[in-house]
């Protein structure tokens, strides 16, 4: 994951170019194609649907404004002693994956967003989104902005929708400083939903899922949005796989934000893509890259299915 936000970001104009990383021999993994190698897996918590009237209102929730080049935003900040009984700097994989702070991947990707938007190349007028690992839940609330018909939050862990992403999401709505708040006034009354659970599972309470062959035509959803979810080796393979279910094909389209490497934990989004490019279904395109000095190198790809020819 990322660490700290920054306000000095250069970003690339929108590229349709292919990426090759690997050759399709090469595993582009090294020693952790061995499962010898990988960390014990902790039991995930189960998967559940997170009703808004779920929140916890014992938790103190504060909200700050964020400025993404002239559109505002709020974000939500609570305690992690207070929600998980750990200190703020703690993650605790199988048990706390960071949701409950703002990384700045979210923000790459929202700029991003907004960049293909301008140029003509992607609308969400009417377009189905589920949000991947969302703490804030603020790419998934841009969407709302913008048009989405309905946006589907997911995360980790139930306590993180609960006491930040769905506060979070009322606090936006009803901020009358935003242009297009006036079109809602809670997240009951717009298609909104939330679910919580680990990514080998949740695809089975996911609405647009298909569950059935004949159902493929009209499933899936229109745009995947994650930032920050690939920092983790042994996570890349089946948050891969949950993208496959949920996308809609052929005309789906998956954005993800992250650092180009994670230091200490082997992910990044190179490991990502390298699992992406072994499968061969998916065409990946770098649509920003930020070097601001203060951190590492951060990316945000743009994702579809390849059309078959012939």
């Amino acid at each position: 994951m990322a660490a700290t936000n920054s306000n000095s970001e250069n970003v690339q104009k929108p590229s349709f170019e292919t990426f090759q990383l690997f050759s399709s021999t090469a595993s582009g993994f090294g020693i952790f194609d061995d499962p010898a190698q990988q960390a014990p897996s902790i039991p995930p918590p189960p998967c559940v649907e997170v009703l808004p009237s779920e929140v916890h209102s014992s938790v103190k929730h504060s909200v700050e404004s964020v400025n993404l080049d002239g559109i505002t935003l709020l974000k939500g900040r609570v305690n992690t002693q207070q929600v998980f009984g750990l200190s703020n700097s703690d993650l605790v994989p199988g048990k706390y994956e960071g949701g409950l702070k703002l990384w700045e991947g979210s923000l790459d990707l929202i700029k991003a967003l907004r960049c293909d938007i301008k140029s003509g190349l992607i609308s969400f007028g009417g377009k189905r989104v589920l949000e991947l690992g969302c703490g804030h839940g603020l790419p998934g609330i841009f969407a709302l902005f913008v048009g989405a018909a309905a946006v589907h939050f997911q995360d980790f862990n139930a306590e993180v929708l609960r006491c930040l992403t769905i506060p979070n999401l009322n606090s936006n709505l009803s901020n009358k400083s935003h242009p297009l708040s006036s079109n809602f006034t809670n997240c009951d009354k717009i298609d909104v939903r939330f679910y919580a659970g680990d990514w080998n599972e949740v695809d089975k309470l996911l609405p647009y899922v298909a569950t059935h062959v004949e159902d493929n035509q009209n499933a899936g959803y229109d745009f995947i949005l994650m930032a920050e979810t690939v920092y983790s080796i042994n996570s890349l393979q089946n948050l891969y796989n949950l993208i496959k279910k949920c996308l809609r094909h052929p005309d789906g389209t998956l954005y993800f934000a992250a650092k180009k490497y994670y230091f200490g934990v082997g992910g990044g989004t190179r490991r990502f893509l390298s699992v992406v490019e072994k499968d061969g279904v998916m065409a990946s395109s770098l649509v920003a890259e930020i070097t601001d000095g203060s951190s590492n190198v951060r990316e945000v790809w743009r994702l579809k299915p390849k059309v078959c020819n012939g």
